[in-house]
């Protein structure tokens, strides 16, 4: 019984996944670090010694779900043919955490409130992303990107 070869030939070249794709997966993954680590951090935090508040926590999970939206996005550009609908999606998630996550850090660890109207903003950018995402599933979904 032999077990299987992990080893690149000489001749084969590595699949290049497009820079798009790598920028989505390392950034869903940065952001799903940070929710560890915010999470973690807001445990401890003198402000919240009577506990962490409800907007606190729905960001983070929020922040949490959108990362894998992240990583989803990411994967999907390089499945698909990397679509303009696909890169939207992954560039709304962005905007979405930054307007609505890391809004609310901000207003409830650092006292800012001045960007508190946005938080809605942040909503509407992660329903436009997953709607977006899935316009790009099904545009791409005939065509599989395969290097040859």
């Amino acid at each position: 019984m032999s077990s299987p070869s992990f080893a690149f030939s000489a001749d084969s070249s590595p699949e290049v996944w497009p820079l798009s794709a790598r920028w989505f997966l390392a950034l869903g993954s940065i952001s799903a670090c940070a929710s560890v680590v915010f999470s973690a951090a807001f445990a401890h935090l003198p402000v919240f010694a009577g506990g962490v508040p409800t907007a606190v926590q729905t960001a983070l999970s929020q922040q949490q779900f959108h990362s894998l939206g992240l990583l989803l996005t990411g994967l999907a550009l390089r499945v698909c043919w990397a679509s303009r609908w696909l890169q939207a999606a992954g560039w709304l998630m962005l905007l979405g955490l930054l307007l609505f996550s890391f809004n609310l850090y901000a207003r409830h660890v650092l006292a800012w409130d001045a960007l508190r109207a946005l938080v809605p903003w942040g909503g509407m950018a992660w329903i436009l992303a997953w709607l977006t995402l899935a316009v790009g599933l099904v545009q791409g979904s005939g065509r599989l990107n395969r290097q040859s």
